[in-house]
């Protein structure tokens, strides 16, 4: 797989920071707060990826647009109430940074976070040099949907046989599809590799850092 690609497109979190079980937890403290049936954990953790909406409206589909306003609230400020730093980033992330971007790789970022809350994240984590392009779910459409892949790959105008996706979850693997990209699929975030193996990504790797051992 060496010299394959030249374009690495990261989902953020669950792929590139440890942030899967406080984004579950966010979610089920916010259904408490709302007075609804709070989701099992995995479930929770199932609909991590996908806009803020979107993952309100899978998780919770009988509610109506009022109380998913005042989930997506509570959500937020339960989520905010962290102060995010550098060490929330899997180990060896950053070095892992420096190391692609130093080898001439163009990297970017695909999450359905909302621009402000990335923004947020790579400040906070110190990693917003490293990306020279990034989309959010909230200024284009979510996954599973591939625009915000193709959008970045238009941006770099990277070719998209030299493209590579690497992501957590079913909707990473699902966008890369639909793109259709390359993709790797990393297990240490919301979805387990026999699941993720399903949507045949090339590799199914448990840490991210292992992509300098592969590509």
């Amino acid at each position: 797989m060496k010299n394959r690609f030249d374009l690495i497109i990261f989902d953020w979190d669950g792929t590139l920071i440890n942030s899967i079980d406080w984004i579950a937890s966010c979610l089920q403290q916010a259904a408490v707060e709302c007075g609804i049936a709070v989701p099992e954990t995995q479930a929770a953790k199932d609909v991590i990826g996908l806009s803020i909406n979107n993952a309100m409206q899978s998780l919770f589909p009988e509610i109506d647009p009022h109380t998913q306003a005042q989930l997506v609230a509570c959500y937020s400020e339960q989520y905010n109430s962290k102060q995010i730093s550098p060490d929330d980033l899997f180990p060896g992330v950053y070095a892992m940074l420096v190391e692609l971007k130093e080898s001439g790789y163009q990297l970017a970022v695909a999450t359905g976070k909302t621009r402000v809350g990335l923004q947020k994240a790579l400040q906070a984590t110190g990693t917003e040099e490293f990306f020279c392009v990034t989309r959010c779910a909230d200024e284009t459409a979510s996954k599973p949907d591939p625009k915000m892949l193709l959008e970045i790959i238009q941006h770099t105008q990277a070719a998209k046989e030299r493209t590579l996706m690497i992501g957590d979850s079913i909707h990473d693997l699902q966008m890369a599809l639909n793109a259709p990209i390359s993709a790797i699929a990393v297990s240490c975030g919301a979805n387990s590799a026999e699941l993720l193996q399903q949507y045949h990504p090339l590799l199914c790797l448990q840490q991210p850092t292992e992509l300098l051992n592969i590509i």
